[in-house]
């Protein structure tokens, strides 16, 4: 299987109905499967030829997703561009991939001329947006307009598909480089759980450029779906698209469905058509899973745990699963194309329900990181994926992530898990987010040191969080120090970033 094939099953069984919804542009499968078909002969008529690298910065968008179908039509490699990035980051990633050829659209189009002056390699910047084409650039529906389609260059199997760039939360960028069994595996098998409808209206909130959005577009392709891109996460467009267009499944992040969750104006939509809501990029709190099934009555929700390196899913968390209280707290078990297990430092399983790093097998493996041999070494071990997540499974093969290795708070010689104490400090009435972190102590070593933004009008003191705390957690676990914010560091995939937040309180 591999990208574009869906887009040749559209055409045979659905050519007229409704493949994108976007800005005011309806696109049928017979008219996107023509415009890809374009596309990739105007790739070859501005030199990218086969194994090239094609990037794309831009916002969500129908054209996001011709131009990944394009790309892997006309034989090439994708690299999605993280939207959240600075022009160096940016420029790194591009000249480590060895692009060439780079749409952008209206966000982005002014940062093109410091992409050419760091970026020598960079010959061919294609313009996607719905503004005038600014000097020295390709247009978009000019290059479609005036091309003639290729054959489909049916680029499958272990043939690379895209190098997607991923620090997690805790690094410098690497590229995961990623081949079209890897993302079809990984998405076929999230589809075979249910987890998406068939023939289902989506909504893409998530930004596309990061995995777990294409994966999910692969699924509801896979499935015969209808796509709605918004361009960013808003929440009022959200509301008022689910509404209009009777959305039936979404992918979130807790932190976008925590602010529709609190939205004030929430019982002003008719949200009954959402049948599915798949969370992910971070843990859910239990305050928040509650706020977040009352306000989406009609949905089941499932998590995916995994990530960029594992194209992304491992397991799955079922919507049957929220119900148990215990099994709620975890990740869910290993998907249908997964193996999981939890190792100790020297690789041997441990028993179950004892501590190690969570490891993962499939065909949804990475092939590697982008020039990366040791990295990839490092990473990958005998066919196993090496996560950097530490946690446990239980008898029944749920698996429980208690943080990432990096992340665990040593105060006193005792480990502190940051996810169990932020399950912890978010069922507080006031607090709408946190982020649970180390600070140096000179008693303790270091201190568990929560950061929380709250309601409006709401307030918070130190004591009053420890005397919350203390009710379900041990007096070493509970927060020493308190800081309020208004808002969070944030990467692009919608998680909070710890490492900004040590160094901001180092």
């Amino acid at each position: 299987m591999y990208l574009t094939q869906p887009l040749h099953r559209s055409l045979q069984q659905r050519p007229h109905e409704v493949a994108t919804i976007c800005d005011g542009r309806i696109v049928t499968h017979a008219e996107t499967f023509d415009r890809v078909g374009r596309l990739a002969g105007a790739l070859r008529g501005v030199g990218v030829a086969g194994d090239d690298r094609v990037a794309v910065l831009a916002l969500n968008s129908d054209r996001y997703s011709q131009i990944i179908m394009a790309v892997a039509w006309a034989d090439a490699v994708i690299v999605p561009v993280n939207t959240r990035w600075s022009v160096k980051e940016i420029a790194y990633s591009l000249e480590e991939a060895g692009v060439r050829v780079i749409f952008v659209d209206d966000a982005f189009s002014a940062l093109a001329d410091q992409l050419r002056e760091q970026c020598p390699r960079l010959e061919a910047v294609i313009h996607c947006g719905d503004g005038a084409t600014p000097d020295g650039m390709l247009a978009y529906e000019e290059l479609i307009a005036g091309a003639t389609a290729v054959p489909d260059a049916h680029r499958r199997g272990d043939a690379l598909a895209g190098i997607f760039y991923t620090g997690g939360t805790t690094g410098f960028p690497k590229g995961v480089m990623l081949s079209h069994r890897n993302l079809f595996v990984s998405a076929t098998a999230c589809a075979a759980t249910g987890a998406w409808s068939a023939e289902g209206t989506v909504l893409h909130v998530a930004p596309m450029f990061h995995l777990a959005d294409l994966a999910s577009m692969i699924a509801h392709s896979l499935l015969g779906g209808t796509h709605i891109m918004l361009p960013v996460f808003d929440p009022d467009a959200m509301l008022a698209t689910i509404a209009e267009h009777r959305v039936t499944d979404t992918l979130l992040v807790p932190t976008m469905i925590q602010m529709i969750a609190d939205h004030p104006q929430l019982a002003d939509f008719d949200l009954s058509s959402l049948r599915n809501v798949m969370y992910g990029a971070s843990p859910i709190s239990e305050a928040l899973l509650g706020r977040a099934r009352a306000a989406f009555p009609s949905a089941a929700f499932v998590q995916g745990y995994g990530m960029t390196e594992l194209s992304p899913v491992a397991t799955l968390l079922l919507d049957k699963d929220h119900d148990d209280p215990v099994r709620r707290r975890s990740a869910g078990r290993a998907a249908p194309h997964a193996l999981v297990k939890v190792v100790d430092p020297d690789g041997n399983e441990a028993p179950r329900g004892g501590f190690g790093e969570i490891a993962v097998t499939g065909d949804h493996v990475m092939l590697g990181y982008w020039n990366k041999p040791a990295e990839t070494a490092d990473a990958v071990r005998d066919g196993w994926m090496h996560t950097g997540d530490g946690g446990y499974m239980d008898e029944d093969g749920y698996v429980f992530v208690a943080d990432r290795i990096k992340d665990m708070i040593i105060s006193g010689g005792e480990n502190v898990y940051s996810i169990e104490v932020e399950n912890v400090v978010a069922k507080h009435p006031a607090v709408t987010q946190c982020a649970v972190i180390a600070v140096p102590d000179d008693q303790w070593g270091e201190r568990v040191h929560a950061v929380v933004s709250l309601l409006p009008g709401a307030t918070l003191t130190l004591d009053e969080l420890r005397e919350h705390s203390k009710k379900d957690i041990a007096g070493y676990k509970v927060p020493r120090s308190l800081t309020i914010v208004d808002t969070f560091p944030m990467s692009g995939a919608g998680k909070i970033l710890k490492r900004e937040l040590r160094k901001q309180y180092a």
